[in-house]
């Protein structure tokens, strides 16, 4: 089994990497109504993979496409969902015949998806959920013990053909370990053995039912004590294909996924970002120009981006979020007040502070526990997405922040 120095050397790379890119593409993206359809609107096995067979018609290449918009975007890692709780598998599988290669797309597609990334230095994940409505032991192996251990078995072979067949696999990203409700039952132990055996650099998210390298809070940010990644998207309605042009008004904006990387850095975390191709793997418009700017802006304010976060709590002040590495609090400003700024709550200077936006070191002054940045452009200098970021750079010792006085008994509202 892996140690806990294992699990160190492993996961740096990622805790340093801060964002990934997320892909939910399969059959359900023909449909435009979310990835859940076939059980939320009953379509039968027959309708399915009628669809699979007539309308799943992948483009070739568009896996690399996914992956030239992570790599844009300021992403280091990307998953794709390689079966989702349909049990349809978008490679070519020995032991599924309901796959992207018998079906209408005719392809491979995680090979494209693997090969895609190692050609633009995007490290490699592959989800994999272990719900399966396809399968005949799928749903039936929580009530009959034979039909767990044939599903089962099943599951361990499809991981392993995802292990063996892709090259070095960085993230396996499990998902819905229903209807089994145990590790044990799922005998996750030892097939998370297999894939270390396989693949000994990997990293495990907690969806087996152990907690292994990271934990992943799903439409939330929402910090652990251990390692974790807010699984999030551009629309709380469905993670796979939606109608775009009902779906446009309630998505998100390149402002908006700046804010919550902000509010998981500030909790110590990862961010994951899901896109929903359509039928033809094609990347939504509007996703891709949000991303596109983000990734513009992620660039220019690398410094506070990526790297891994220290714990501890800092604050801010009403406009901004505040993020901690080392010594150095981050302010991410949101809103443009004026040619000065007010901090309070921090019990000593900084040695220094500097706009991570412009490059330039600004004038300040810290008196009765409030830090004035002075001499501000009156323009916001962020000319992207108008926000910009300050480095607060506290030298050798570690920041405190304590906004409410020791000594009070009681303080409402923060």
């Amino acid at each position: 089994m892996q140690t806990i120095k294992d699990k160190e050397q492993r996961i740096s790379w990622w805790r340093d990497a801060k964002i990934g890119l997320f892909i939910h593409y399969g059959i359900y993206s023909v449909y435009n109504r979310g990835e859940w359809i076939k059980l939320r609107e009953g379509i039968s096995d027959e309708e399915y993979e009628n669809t699979a067979k007539n309308g799943f018609l992948y483009k070739k290449g568009m896996a690399e496409e996914w992956v030239k918009l992570a790599k844009n975007a300021g992403m280091k890692y990307a998953v794709m969902t390689t079966q989702h709780h349909d049990g349809f598998s978008l490679w070519d599988s020995k032991i599924n015949p309901f796959n992207s290669v018998n079906c209408g797309a005719k392809t491979d597609i995680v090979k494209e998806f693997t090969d895609a990334c190692r050609k633009h230095g995007i490290k490699t994940g592959l989800y994999f959920s272990l719900w399966n409505w396809h399968h005949p032991d799928g749903m039936r192996c929580a009530q009959d013990e034979s039909a767990r251990v044939r599903f089962v078995s099943y599951v361990k072979e499809q991981v392993r053909e995802l292990m063996s067949n892709y090259g070095k696999i960085d993230i396996l990203w499990y998902d819905v370990p229903s209807p089994l409700n145990t590790a044990e039952k799922w005998e996750s132990e030892a097939r998370n053995q297999m894939v270390r055996e396989l693949q000994p650099d990997i990293l495990i998210n907690n969806r087996s039912l152990l907690e292994e390298d990271f934990a992943t809070p799903e439409d939330k940010v929402q910090p652990q004590k251990t390692d974790w990644e807010a699984c999030l998207r551009f629309t709380d309605i469905a993670f796979g294909g939606l109608d775009q042009k009902y779906a446009v008004p309630y998505r998100t904006n390149a402002n908006g996924i700046v804010k919550l990387l902000s509010k998981c850095e500030n909790g110590c975390g990862n961010m994951i970002f899901n896109i929903s191709p359509n039928a033809f793997g094609e990347i939504p418009e509007y996703e891709a120009e949000e991303l596109a700017k983000f990734g513009q802006w992620t660039e220019k304010h690398a410094s506070a981006v990526y790297g891994a976060n220290t714990r501890g709590f800092v604050g801010a002040n009403g406009i901004c979020t505040a993020t901690l590495r080392n010594n150095h609090v981050y302010l991410w400003n949101w809103i443009w007040h004026s040619d000065s700024m007010r901090i309070a709550g921090y019990t000593k200077p900084p040695k220094k502070v500097t706009c991570v936006t412009t490059g330039e070191e600004l004038d300040f002054s810290y008196e009765n526990g409030v830090i004035t940045l002075k001499n501000l452009p009156k323009e916001c200098p962020e000319k992207i997405l108008n926000i910009t970021v300050f480095d607060m750079d506290f030298g050798d010792t570690a920041p405190e922040y304590r906004l409410i006085p020791p000594n009070a008994v009681e303080f409402m509202g923060i």
